[in-house]
């Protein structure tokens, strides 16, 4: 089962426009992951760039791959973290944090990144904020690409970063003509996003800006290139849990949503975010709320 599907504008703080994978109208999660926002890659001037101010989260962890550039993330645990290339950031939001992320560059310069959010299971998903930077990942070199173990496990290599759900995170990066077959867990399901280049997952030609869901029960994927080229691959075990996305929040119900929205607004529970310079969100009426299913 090979399915593609398109990404779309969105803005982010500062004006920024990425392309926006997950969520999707035809597919909403790829395991336990809920989102998938691609950024670049972009030169940005004087004053560009990421500015995404102090806005809250809960319910989830936020997952922040950085390939060009440098941001730095402020939260409301006193964190302070510039990540740069070949980093990860990994903010587990769980009863709630507040964060902002702003581009390390006043003078311009260039933004290539991916972010996700893992959806908490219900387990988890009340457990106290926490925040983590994971600069050094395992890197496995096989048939021209350089595989970067991002979450999970792969090619007998573990990533550091602490997740709460089964699944699996890689980045593949060519320099020129590569080929690999990349091993699968059959229990998973998993999707591919071209973030540079052209290549070729599964005999299907892609080039960024489609989402490539390959179903489950896959025991190996093809992947190939005829130049340089980057690519993301993300599975998970099916999330068995319906869950309520809004604005910056997992639930399961509306009235956590509600009161998450109530609570930022009046500044109260989230905590505050010091020394971003980019202004503070505020969070949209609620209305309408209503929970869809997970795998919809």
């Amino acid at each position: 089962m090979l399915e593609r599907i398109e990404t779309r504008a969105a803005e982010i703080g500062g004006g920024l426009i990425i392309a926006r994978a997950l969520p999707n109208r035809r597919r909403r999660m790829v395991g336990a992951w809920c989102f998938l926002d691609h950024a670049g890659p972009m030169e940005f001037a004087r004053g560009g760039g990421m500015g995404v101010g102090p806005h809250p989260h809960i319910g989830l962890q936020t997952f922040t791959w950085m390939i060009e550039g440098a941001v730095i993330h402020r939260d409301s645990l006193g964190n302070e973290q510039r990540i740069t290339p070949g980093q990860v950031n990994l903010m587990t939001a769980g009863r709630g944090i507040a964060h902002a992320e702003d581009s390390d560059s006043a003078a311009g310069g260039r933004l290539h990144a991916v972010q996700l959010w893992i959806a908490l299971p219900d387990a988890e998903r009340h457990r106290a904020p926490a925040f983590r930077n994971y600069p050094d990942l395992p890197l496995v070199e096989l048939g021209g690409f350089s595989v970067r173990v991002l979450a999970g496990s792969a090619f007998g290599h573990t990533s550091p970063a602490e997740v709460y759900s089964p699944l699996v995170g890689l980045d593949l990066a060519a320099a020129g003509p590569a080929s690999i077959s990349v091993p699968l867990t059959a229990s998973f399901e998993h999707a591919a996003l071209v973030l540079s280049g052209a290549a070729s997952v599964e005999g299907e030609e892609l080039t960024p800006g489609t989402l490539l869901y390959l179903g489950s029960a896959r025991e190996r994927v093809a992947l190939g290139c005829e130049a340089a080229a980057r690519i993301m691959l993300v599975g998970g075990v099916p999330f068995g849990e319906d869950i309520l996305l809004w604005w910056n929040f997992v639930a399961r119900h509306a009235q956590e949503i509600e009161q998450a929205a109530r609570d930022w607004n009046t500044g109260q529970r989230f905590g505050a975010v010091d020394g971003s310079p980019s202004a503070r969100l505020t969070a949209p009426e609620v209305a309408g709320l209503h929970l869809r299913p997970a795998r919809s």
